[in-house]
Order: C-alpha cells, then structure tokens, then sequence
C-alpha cells in the first residue's frame, strides 16, 4: 500500500498515483479525506485508504467517494454504520491499534471491547488491522520489537474471535526493510518509495535513488565589490569582488530560510552557496568561482548535475530537519514536470 499523502511528499499525489498502479500497485494510502477525494476525483478507482482521524461529519463524502477509513476511535463506528446501512454489501474499514506511538488508535483492550459489544455490524468489513511504529528507524530495536508484541496480541484476540483479517499492515519504510517479521500482509513504505531512508548506519542501506529534481535558472547577474552586501539585514558582506547570481526560488516555494548564507546549488556541475538571507521569492548565489555562469542557466537545487549531486538529505542537514520535511515543503506555485524512465 503507496503511501501518498502530503501531496505524495511533496511530488504531486496524482501523477505518482497513476505511475504506482502502472508499476502494480493496488492500493494507496493519504492521511485525509480532501486528499482522498482529490485523488477519486482525478480518476483514480484503485481502493485509497484514508490514514488519518476522521469526525462524523465526514462521514457521507467519505462513503459517496468509496474512500477506505482507519478507525482509531470507536466513536466514529456509529455514524459509520448509519451512513453504510442502506449499503449492498459490507463497507470495508481498517481498524488502528496503539501500541506505543501516543497518537491515533485503540488499546487492544478497547478494540476487543468494541467486537465484544457488538458495535461492528454486518454492515461493515474489517478489512484490515494496523499499528505505527515510533521508531522503525531509531538506534536500538526494543520499543519496535514490544510493539510488535502488543500488535499480535490484538491479531490474536481478534482471530481467537473467529475474525478473519484479510490485510494485516504494520511495517512503514524502515520496518519494511529492518523488520522482516513485520511484514504480515501488507507494508507501508512511504519515504523509500521516493528515494530516501532514515535509517541508522548500523542497517545496510537499500538501493534507493531519489525521483524528484529541483531545478531553477538564474535570472540576473550582478557584481559587487568588497564591502558590498546582499539580501535583507546585510547578513552577507562580500570580501572580495564577487559574481552574484539571482534565482526565482524562495522561502514560499519550500527554499527553507535556514539555508541563508550556508546551502549550496550546482551550476554547470560546480557548487555555488547561498549568499544573504533567502528571501519568499529570490535567492542570490556566490558564482565567483564560475566564471561562464549566465543568465538561463539551469540551478540544481536538489538532483544532480555534471558528477556532483545534491539531496534532499543534504538540505535537511544544513537546515537541522530530515528529508520528509524537505520534500513535503516543496510549495503548489512550483511546477511539476513528469518524465517517465
């Protein structure tokens, strides 16, 4: 199951979609409603599940849109059944376990509490039964391995009630990879699939490479003598003559401001770093040191250019964060082009 959502981390949720299911894939994954009616919308017919919490509310456009809800609290059962109840057929639905990420989902107590009272009808399918793990990806394995416990102690509490659970799903991208014995029916990857991990450098990395490229061109040139400064505040004095190069990519388009005066770019292969503060809509870079850079060159931001690459992952260090971030930041004005392999 594709994790999808934030826009497919930043990627364009509808075109990623369609490539998966060219690719093979028979099911996705987004944390909300709108997303899931964007990508219904948008012709995708394959089942989408909807990770994240939902309010009664929702409830109507979530069934007249054939969208797959995670239920994390039983509250939401009965406006559920009410809105399925004049349905042919069973609604399917997932239920969520919490077993130690403090966020969405039911004790095994309380889930085995709502089987018990009778609150899941012939009206709904449960399609499948899921948990998070917190730290999939962290240095040690002990808090993964007793959320695993608890998660098949809710299978078995489950199936010893004579419940039959089609999809079982636990494994994000890190477990996928660390994790074998998490696998059970279904896994989750979510950043992998874009090209990225967060995992320790105890764990073979997998072979992953990034698909998205962010690129811009320079729109102006300019020199400025030593002593000269640039951007808001003058955080960047020059101290020698120095070729500025100006680019149309800011803070509003997912440049974290975080990069002033410390990221990088390539031009014509070579690195140039980002001089004064990133403004919204601007960025200046230092292209002393490429004297043949013009206006309309290509700006790698994030990709590769020539022998040299910058990632995602090199962003996220610069900026204190992780590559999720990075890539889900990238703003809607930015243009995505797609270019089948």
């Amino acid at each position: 199951m594709a994790v999808v959502k934030a826009n497919a981390y930043g990627h364009g949720a509808v075109e990623v979609s369609r490539s998966l299911i060219a690719q093979g894939v028979s099911r996705v994954a987004v944390v909300s409603l709108d997303e899931g009616m964007a990508l219904r919308t948008a012709g995708i017919t394959i089942p989408i599940v909807i990770l994240g919490p939902l309010f009664p509310e929702q409830i109507q456009d979530l069934v007249a849109h054939r969208l797959t809800p995670v239920i994390s609290d039983h509250s939401l059962l009965a406006a559920l059944v009410r809105a399925t109840d004049s349905l042919q057929g069973a609604y399917p639905i997932h239920l969520k376990v919490e077993t130690g990420m403090g966020r969405l989902g039911m004790a095994t107590d309380e889930l085995l509490a709502v089987i018990d009272s009778g609150r899941l009808p012939a009206s709904l399918q449960l399609e499948g039964l899921m948990t998070h793990f917190a730290d999939s990806d962290g240095p040690t394995t002990s808090q993964t391995e007793h959320q695993l416990v608890l998660f098949q102690k809710a299978i078995s509490g489950l199936t010893a009630r004579g419940l039959s659970i089609p999809l079982i799903h636990a494994a994000n991208s890190g477990a996928a990879v660390r994790y074998p014995h998490s696998h059970y029916s279904l896994i989750r990857p979510g950043i992998m699939l874009y090209g990225y991990h967060t995992l320790p450098e105890s764990i073979p990395a997998p072979d992953l490479r990034p698909v998205l490229t962010l690129r811009s061109c320079i729109a102006q040139m300019r020199t400025i003598q030593a002593g000269g400064t640039i951007s808001y505040n003058a955080t960047f004095v020059a101290k020698r003559t120095t070729r500025v190069a100006v680019l149309p990519i800011g803070y509003a388009d997912g440049l974290n401001r975080r990069l002033s005066n410390r990221g990088e770019v390539l031009v014509q292969g070579r690195r140039a770093t980002i001089i004064g503060l990133v403004c919204m809509d601007m960025v200046m870079i230092d292209v002393t040191e490429i004297p043949d850079a013009a206006v309309g060159d290509e700006v790698i931001l994030i990709g590769r250019q020539g022998t040299d690459q910058i990632s995602a992952a090199d962003l996220a260090e610069w900026t204190g964060t992780i590559a999720y971030e990075t890539l889900c930041a990238i703003g809607p004005r930015v243009p995505r082009r797609y270019r089948q392999a």
